[in-house]
């Protein structure tokens, strides 16, 4: 398994010419509610191969089918189903061989990963990335902002101390998902990719696969600035004709989402067909880039409904984190956890 410690790999810039959003803007006729607005209710699936960043080496926001088996190929996560196929060798000698490098992502093998099977498509084309703005498919960190956002969140997850379970990283205590849960902004990750929306008359409800985690939005209200910081953030809905639209600011700041107390981010889940939403984001931050930012992802219905994601509730983990971790300060060693891995393309070996 030598693609293993490239699972995390991220692009390098490519520069584009701009497409417009306006020409992925859906022109289905949504059904409506009882009450009379776009009903956007449902079960979905943002599972892709497709990445937030467009990867070195992509022509382009939209690729052809040719360049998009080609990315395919180049994905880890194909690269590790085909290096991972056929019968494994479970003698000594194989067992310590493979396990020579330490690498804890051995345990975490392509079968229980569900990251989709192909990349992303909308209006029948294959994306590059989900950003389209700016053109070249790359967030527009302002200089060493996003190392150093990086590297806050490499502390969520590194030498976490063990004498209780508040000293634990965020995803361990159950508080909320890896993979930024239900957004801002929505995303697609190595797993658990399902999301549901519920509509009322008042209120929006986005619950995430991952980790169970909940947006509740009021509909049609004036945010209050009193309001503290929140999980998910402090957001707000309306309806422009058939779309709804959420504005989310104040979102906690341990959350390590895309903004900070001065950063807005706006999206619009617009139905392209019965089966199928077009999530919109656009992401506004003078803090953290140099201009505002956008996106477009597909939400496909997931007839197989949502699973329960029972995090540590009614099982050993917590318990077996800390006794762990003690062993390893026992021991004099670090107590560290695996990083975290999000769908990818990696670059050639």
């Amino acid at each position: 398994m030598r693609y293993s410690s490239i699972l995390a790999s991220v692009a390098c810039v490519l520069s584009i010419a701009p497409v417009a959003l306006a020409q992925s803007a859906p022109a289905h006729n949504p059904p409506k509610t009882s009450w009379g607005v776009p009903d956007v209710q449902g079960i979905f699936t943002s599972a892709s191969l497709t990445t937030m960043t467009r990867p070195a080496g992509a022509s382009g926001l939209i690729i052809s089918d040719e360049e998009a088996a080609k990315l395919f190929n180049r994905n880890i996560y194909t690269r590790v189903a085909k290096e991972e196929a056929g019968l494994s060798k479970l003698d000594e000698a194989s067992s310590k061989e493979l396990l020579a490098d330490n690498n804890p992502d051995r345990g975490y093998n392509r079968f229980w990963m569900d990251p989709g099977e192909d990349l992303g498509k909308i209006n029948g084309q294959y994306r590059s990335s989900w950003i389209v703005e700016p053109a070249n498919g790359q967030i527009p960190f302002i200089k060493n902002t996003g190392a150093a956002r990086a590297a806050a969140s490499e502390e969520e997850f590194a030498d976490l101390g063990s004498d209780g379970p508040e000293q634990r990283g965020l995803p361990e205590r159950c508080i909320w998902g890896f993979t930024g849960g239900p957004g801002p902004v929505l995303r697609n990750a190595l797993y658990n990719n399902t999301y549901q929306i519920v509509q009322t008359p008042t209120h929006v409800m986005i619950v995430a696969e991952m980790n169970h985690d909940v947006r509740i939005i009021p509909i049609d209200v004036a945010r209050n600035p009193a309001n503290p910081p929140k999980w998910g953030g402090d957001s707000v809905g309306h309806y422009e004709g058939n779309a709804l639209v959420v504005e989310t600011v104040n979102v906690m700041p341990k959350q390590n989402s895309n903004i900070t107390d001065k950063g807005k981010v706006t999206e619009r889940f617009s139905r392209m067909s019965d089966g199928r939403i077009l999530y919109e984001y656009t992401v506004e931050d003078p803090a953290l880039y140099t201009q505002s930012w956008k996106g477009e992802m597909p939400l496909n219905i997931e007839t197989k409904g949502m699973f329960e994601y029972a995090c540590h509730e009614g099982n050993y983990g917590m318990f077996n984190l800390l006794s762990g971790g003690r062993q390893y300060e026992r021991d004099g060693r670090k107590n560290g956890v695996r990083k975290q891995i999000f769908a990818g393309v990696a670059e050639e070996p």
